[in-house]
């Protein structure tokens, strides 16, 4: 197997594709970011919900010959998908992430949601018609094209990283230039798709992701937090799926992390997995002291519930003192 590198990255220059060749024939693709001392990382980290190698199936790679070919002493992954089985020797943890099948139509689904998630339909269903009553009539445009809509949605989501203790994504500016160069692009194979809910014509909640033909992968959800009692997300979520699935969505996929919302809409579960494949090396040893206390400390976290909740509490008090 041979690899020729290509800088490849609009918003990032440390991003490299290693194509892959066998016997003259090109056998796949490996997009990944690279830094100092060849520390290297799965390309788009933050926001990137499937990650790994696009490969042939009858292409035999060693993984440590690529990591040589790609100059990386190490690779840092954390939604590695199952079929990627050229890293999952490297996992640490295996995650769900949640996901909503599609294929059957939006009337398939709602039935699936009226028995498993009555309740939950119930209540959405009943926050709509509230919604609706005092302020005005609801309309969903699936695909806004607004630039303002999508400043709000950013606005919206900023003040929740800052009220929540958690570092605001949209400060790194490669990730605030990628969400606005896929704002702009019309590819029906990969491009970003805002989502907007209305009441009369006051916006109040909005959604912006990633689409493939068939794939909507969520990323930046985010509401009018005067609106909060109205439940708007839940009637969004509802209705832009509802809008989805005739457009050719079969898969909407919430990525992993816990919430409450994305159990009640799920009809099932992907696994993704996170880890790290590193060489024998200074730059492997720098990556592992730079890394491996952290998530250690995050592995202990999430492993004990009382110390998870306390974490959140910290993260919510100094969230509130930052809006003071």
């Amino acid at each position: 197997m041979r690899a020729s590198l290509r800088q490849w990255g609009h918003v990032r220059p440390d991003t490299r594709v290693a194509v892959l060749h066998q016997q003259g024939a090109r056998m796949g693709y490996f997009p990944f970011h690279r830094g100092a001392w060849g520390q290297g990382s799965a390309v788009g980290l933050g926001v990137s919900d499937r990650q790994g190698a696009v490969l042939h199936p009858q292409a035999r790679v060693d993984p440590h010959d690529l990591m040589h070919a790609c100059s990386l002493s190490a690779w840092e992954f954390n939604h590695l998908g199952s079929d990627q089985r050229l890293f999952l020797p490297w996992a640490t943890g295996g995650f769900a992430s949640p996901v909503i099948d599609l294929t059957r139509g939006f009337d398939a689904y709602e039935v699936h949601l009226r028995m498993e998630a009555r309740g939950f339909l119930k209540a959405a269903r009943a926050q709509e018609r509230r919604m609706q009553r005092h302020l005005g009539p609801l309309r969903l445009v699936y695909a806004e094209q607004d630039p303002a809509a999508l400043r709000t949605l950013l606005a919206w989501k900023s003040a929740h990283y800052r009220r929540t203790g958690r570092r605001d994504p949209f400060k790194q500016q490669w990730i605030n230039q990628l969400v606005h160069l896929l704002s702009a692009s019309t590819t029906p194979e990969c491009a970003g798709i805002l989502s907007m809910l209305y009441a009369g014509d006051r916006p109040v909640a909005a959604h912006f992701g990633l689409r493939s033909r068939t794939v909507l992968s969520c990323w930046f959800p985010s509401y009018d937090r005067t609106l909060a009692t109205f439940s708007p997300g839940r009637v969004l979520y509802l209705r832009m799926i509802e809008a989805a699935a005739p457009s050719g969505i079969q898969l909407v996929d919430f990525g992993r992390g816990d919430a409450a919302y994305k159990d009640s809409f799920k009809t099932g579960d992907l696994t993704v997995h996170e880890g790290v494949l590193r060489t024998v090396g200074p730059g492997a040893a720098l990556h592992w002291l730079r890394r491996e206390p952290v998530q250690a400390a995050r592995r202990l976290v999430r492993g004990h519930p009382a110390l998870k909740g306390m974490t959140l509490r910290a993260l919510a008090a100094a969230g509130a003192m930052r809006e003071r």
